[in-house]
C-alpha cells in the first residue's frame, strides 16, 4: 500500500464502520445503502487504489459480518471496485463538491444497477430478461433515492470531516493514543 494510503488507514476503518452503521440502521428504506456516497470521496483522497480496495472490501467486510458470503460477493465486490477506479479519474478533475458526487453517483448508480441486477438473474437464476428488467426498475428507483440523499449530505462531510482532516492520519492517531515507540 502506497505511504498516503496507508496513513490513511484509520480514515478507512472509519469508512468501513460508517458503512456498516448506515447499513444496520432498522427499517432503513430499501437499497438506501452507503457505499456509494463513501467510495467517492475516498476516490479523491485515495486515487484509483485506493477507491478500489474501499469499495470492494465495503462489500467484503458487509458479507462477511453478515454470514452471506457468496457468488453475489464476488459480482458486487468487483463492480463497485470498477465503480470506484472510475470514480476516482472523474474526481481527478472534480472539486469535492455536492453537486459532483450528485452527478457521479447517479451515473454510478445506474451502471452498478444494470451491471449487477440485469445479469444477476438471468444468469445464475434463470429469470427472463424482461421480467428482471421490470422487476429491476423499483430497486432501482429505491436505490438512486437513497444514493441521491446520501451524497449530497454524507459524501461531502465525510470528505471535509474525515478524509481531509490531519488528525485521523494513521501517524497522528497513534501518537495521540500513546502507541508509538
Amino acid at each position: 500500500m502506497e505511504r498516503e494510503n496507508f496513513q490513511g488507514s484509520v480514515k478507512y476503518v472509519i469508512g468501513w464502520i460508517l458503512v456498516l452503521i448506515i447499513r444496520f440502521v432498522p427499517f432503513r428504506p430499501p437499497n438506501v445503502e452507503p457505499i456509494m456516497s463513501t467510495l467517492m470521496p475516498f476516490s479523491k483522497k485515495y486515487k484509483w487504489f485506493g477507491a478500489l480496495i474501499f469499495s470492494s472490501t465495503s462489500i467484503i467486510i458487509f458479507d462477511l459480518v453478515t454470514h452471506t458470503v457468496g457468488l453475489w460477493t464476488l459480482i458486487t465486490a468487483s463492480t463497485y471496485g470498477a465503480i470506484g477506479i472510475a470514480s476516482a479519474f472523474y474526481f481527478a478533475k472534480r472539486e469535492s463538491s455536492a453537486i459532483n458526487y450528485l452527478k457521479f453517483s447517479i451515473v454510478g448508480t445506474l451502471v452498478f444497477d444494470a451491471l449487477t441486477g440485469l445479469s444477476v438473474g438471468p444468469l445464475f437464476f434463470g429469470q427472463s430478461f424482461f421480467s428482471t428488467f421490470y422487476g429491476q426498475i423499483p430497486f432501482t428507483l429505491y436505490h438512486l433515492a437513497g444514493n441521491i440523499t446520501l451524497s449530497l449530505i454524507v459524501s461531502p462531510l465525510l470528505y471535509k470531516w474525515i478524509l481531509v482532516n490531519p488528525k485521523l492520519e494513521t501517524a497522528s492517531v497513534i501518537k495521540k493514543l500513546g502507541l508509538a515507540t
